[in-house]
């Protein structure tokens, strides 16, 4: 054998080596979180339970950095931490540094409930929202939407909108291969979507609303695709209306239409969930629920996935059906 082959296997196996001797992490289940300002999330952190002001153990969160449509840069951008209160409205990173405010979405009761029925089990949270979008690019207003057609904007911004903004949260989240800094890999199962959204597509135009069913099926489809993954447990949160006019009229002109097109999603498929209780809930604005609400919708979209998946069973034991590359 000559110097330079023997050379050129030993090149070529030492990876094989050096990655068979990586001591292999712990498991995640992964979920995404995505949607409007109702995934954003308003609730104030001072009105937590003391219990969970404090870091969750065993739950990680990738939050991406929210962006406008057309924005090549700053969209998506994010790191793995700790669980705590401050990933909500206001929140912002630069990938380096995760900047928290003083509020906090559904993440925290979600997480919080899926730690209570099954403590051993690690969650991993990617989530990536932006106030005011809509799927519908008819119904888009001055925040963006989620069109995964879109085609609108200038120079390399050009058709690059929420959508886009969302994949690249996963992907930049899923690139990271030891997520909660032990120096070990770990092992993220996809385990259930969470969506909350749809009160731009119920406010700004009757032909955006008329679509959303169809709208929200696609969407939810390439979302599981995303994350490599055939019909992956999904819970959809009711939009609802807080019943205060703001200071252009009403909050929605077609929330019924929209509504029942959640429904129908839900209805039509044995993998999704449709979240009700967001009737019941008291409001901060006339946009937003209140502290109890975002814990128990949280909650409520644990309990949908657990009991999509099956009652008592852990994610890692009955995993959804993977996608073919």
């Amino acid at each position: 054998m000559s110097t330079n082959l023997s050379r050129t296997l030993f090149c070529v196996g030492l990876p094989m080596i050096v990655a068979a001797q990586v001591a292999l992490g712990a498991d995640y289940q992964l979920y995404l979180l995505a949607g409007q300002s109702n995934m954003d999330g308003y609730g104030h952190n001072n009105e937590l339970p003391d219990k969970l002001k404090r870091p969750q153990e065993g739950v990680m969160i990738f939050c991406g950095n929210s962006a406008a449509d057309g924005d090549t840069k700053a969209g998506g951008m994010g790191l793995w931490a700790k669980l705590e209160p401050g990933y909500g409205g206001g929140f912002s990173t630069d990938g380096k540094t995760n900047k928290l405010s003083d509020r906090f979405g559904s993440e925290i009761g979600f997480a919080a409930r899926l730690r209570e029925k099954n403590p051993k089990a690690n969650v991993a949270i990617v989530k990536y929202s932006r106030g005011g979008t809509s799927i519908d690019v008819a119904s888009r207003g001055p925040f963006g939407c989620w069109d995964p057609d879109y085609t609108l904007g200038d120079g390399e911004g050009r058709g690059v909108n929420q959508y886009d903004h969302c994949l690249k949260t996963i992907r930049n989240a899923l690139a990271v291969r030891d997520i909660d800094g032990d120096g070990e890999d770990d092992r993220l199962i996809p385990a259930g979507i969470v969506w909350m959204q749809g009160e731009s597509d119920a406010y700004h135009s009757e032909a955006g609303a008329k679509a959303y069913r169809e709208n929200l099926e696609k969407l939810m489809n390439l979302l599981s695709a995303a994350l490599r993954y055939d019909d992956l447990p999904t819970a959809i949160g009711r939009i609802s209306d807080s019943g205060q006019d703001d200071k252009d009229g009403k909050i929605w002109n077609y929330g019924e239409i929209v509504r029942e097109a959640q429904a129908s999603f839900a209805n039509d498929h044995s993998h999704v969930k449709l979240i009700t209780t967001t009737d019941n809930y008291g409001y901060s604005d006339p946009y937003h629920y209140d502290t109890e609400g975002f814990l128990d919708l949280g909650r409520q979209f644990a309990d949908a996935l657990m009991e999509l998946h099956g009652a008592g069973k852990q994610v890692a034991e009955e995993a959804p059906k993977q996608t073919k590359e």
